[in-house]
């Protein structure tokens, strides 16, 4: 709690949860509630900042059609903090858009910090998020990255290229992004003002207002489950975890 006593802004995680998942193949369920350990992914995503100390509020975007059973899980997982649920957009950047909207209802110091994340980040680290809201303080926003381990080339038609990067230039971003609100609010309103409609993520959409965002060193375990081929992995993460946690119990048993 000492943490949380230094920190003299609010630490507000908005979580966009408002897309169907198209990727991940399931025409039952969007991927957000798809179940890994007993609990679909989103609550894992929300736990993660729902316990850590520096955090004081979560604010959701949902697919509209999806809120009432959302509010279900958050009243059966005992999911403390949520501050707001609102309908998601047509578009993750109209899903953050409204998210943004919803914590500037309340979260009104320019210095207050916003860590915006996808709703599909179950693998979190409270240091992860530890990193995000220091770095923030320093430099107003902060975009965790890990070094790209492939070689890339460049397409565009996905059957011929010319052109290659240096990996050792290349990052990926991952989430929560962290923003102070004073900053991501001149970036949705300039967004408005120039049509910026749909950049891919906050950090790229300051990029395309000629902005430069803060990055630091993300985790590759930080996985944000897109495909059926990272619910497999997850599933064997949360498997392999649980295992730990039974030899553990083994030994201490001498079982």
């Amino acid at each position: 709690m000492s943490i949380r006593k230094g920190l003299k802004n609010m630490v507000t995680a908005m979580l966009f949860a408002g897309g169907i998942g198209a990727r991940m193949k399931s025409s039952d369920l969007p991927k957000q509630f798809l179940e890994v350990g007993g609990k679909p992914i989103i609550v894992h995503t929300m736990e993660h900042f729902s316990r850590h100390p520096m955090v004081d509020g979560i604010v959701i975007a949902c697919k509209e059609d999806w809120i009432e059973y959302l509010v279900e899980l958050i009243e059966r997982f005992s999911v403390k903090k949520i501050r707001s649920i609102v309908p998601g957009g047509e578009t993750g950047f109209a899903s953050i858009h409204n998210g943004v909207v919803a914590t500037a209802a309340f979260s009104k110091d320019p210095g207050d910090i916003i860590l915006i994340c996808d709703g599909v980040r179950p693998m979190l680290s409270d240091r992860l998020i530890s990193d995000c809201i220091t770095e923030t303080i320093k430099h107003k926003t902060a975009v965790p990255v890990t070094p790209s381990i492939d070689s890339l080339l460049y397409s565009t038609d996905g059957e011929s290229c010319k052109k290659s990067y240096d990996r050792n230039t290349m990052y990926v971003t991952q989430a929560p992004q962290g923003y102070t609100m004073e900053r991501i609010l001149w970036a949705h309103e300039e967004a408005e003002k120039r049509g910026i409609t749909n950049p891919i993520s906050s950090s790229e959409l300051f990029i395309e207002l000629g902005e430069s965002v803060h990055l630091f060193r993300g985790e590759r375990f930080n996985i944000k489950v897109t495909t059926p081929e990272d619910l497999v992995t997850l599933r064997a993460q949360f498997y392999y975890d649980n295992y730990k946690k039974f030899a553990k119990e083994e030994l201490k048993y001498g079982l």
